[in-house]
C-alpha cells in the first residue's frame, strides 16, 4: 500500500477558492468551511464515518446561491481523493454500507476501479425543490445531491452507485446518503492484509 495517503489540492476560477486536504488513513479529525451550512455538515460527516482527516475551506459566489462552492467543493475533493488512493496497493478496492436514519435508509456502494462512474437513485421527487436553509450562509438545495456525488466519482475515478431505499425528510435523506458514501469508501480505501499488489487481474486501476 501507498505511504502517507495524503493528498492536498487547491482550484482557485472566478466562482469560488477551494482548499481541500485529505488523510486516508487519519481518526476522522475533520475542519469544514465552505459558506454553506449544511454542506459543511455533510462533509463533516462524510470525513467522520470515512475516518479520514479532512481539511475543506471554501469561498465562493454565495450571494449569488451555494452551487457553484458546492459543485467546485465536490470536484476538488473527487481529485483529492484520487490523488491520496496513489497506487492502489493493497487495498480492498470494493466497498458498500446501508446507514439508516430515522424513517430513511440509504446505500452506497463504491469501486475504486478507475474507471468514473455514477448512478444515484431513489430520492423522493420533493428532493428536486427541497431547501435547507441554514444561517449564517447559504442555503442548500438537496436537487445538487446527484451533481455532487457524480463529480466526487468522476474526478476521483471511481464507481460510484447511491441509492434511497425509502425516506420522507430531506435532511435524513441526504445525510444517510452521505454517511452512506463515508462508510463505502472507508470500507474500499481500507489496508486488506490477503493483498500485497493492485487487487484487480488488470494488474493496474
Amino acid at each position: 500500500m501507498t505511504p502517507n495517503r495524503i493528498a492536498r489540492i487547491e482550484r482557485t476560477t472566478k466562482e469560488s477558492s477551494i482548499t481541500v486536504e485529505l488523510n486516508l488513513d487519519g481518526t476522522g479529525i475533520v475542519d469544514v468551511s465552505t459558506g454553506v451550512p449544511f454542506f459543511d455538515h455533510m462533509l463533516t460527516a462524510l470525513g467522520t464515518h470515512a475516518s479520514f482527516d479532512l481539511t475543506v475551506h471554501a469561498k465562493g459566489d454565495i450571494e449569488i446561491e451555494a452551487h457553484h462552492t458546492v459543485e467546485d467543493t465536490a470536484i476538488v475533493l473527487g481529485q483529492a481523493l484520487g490523488q491520496a488512493l496513489g497506487d492502489k496497493k493493497g487495498i480492498r478496492r470494493f466497498g458498500d454500507a446501508f446507514i439508516p436514519m430515522d424513517e430513511t435508509l440509504a446505500h452506497a456502494s463504491v469501486d475504486v476501479s478507475g474507471r468514473p462512474y455514477c448512478v444515484h437513485t431513489g430520492e423522493p421527487e420533493h428532493m428536486l425543490h427541497a431547501v435547507i436553509a441554514g444561517y449564517p450562509g447559504a442555503p442548500y438545495s438537496t436537487v445538487i445531491n446527484r451533481h455532487v456525488f457524480e463529480s466526487i466519482a468522476s474526478n476521483a475515478r471511481i464507481a460510484l452507485h447511491v441509492r434511497v431505499l425509502y425516506g420522507r425528510d430531506q435532511h435524513h435523506i441526504t445525510e444517510a446518503e452521505f454517511k452512506a458514501v463515508a462508510r463505502a469508501l472507508r470500507a474500499a480505501v481500507e489496508p486488506d492484509p490477503r493483498v500485497s499488489g493492485v487487487p484487480s487481474t488488470k494488474g493496474s486501476l
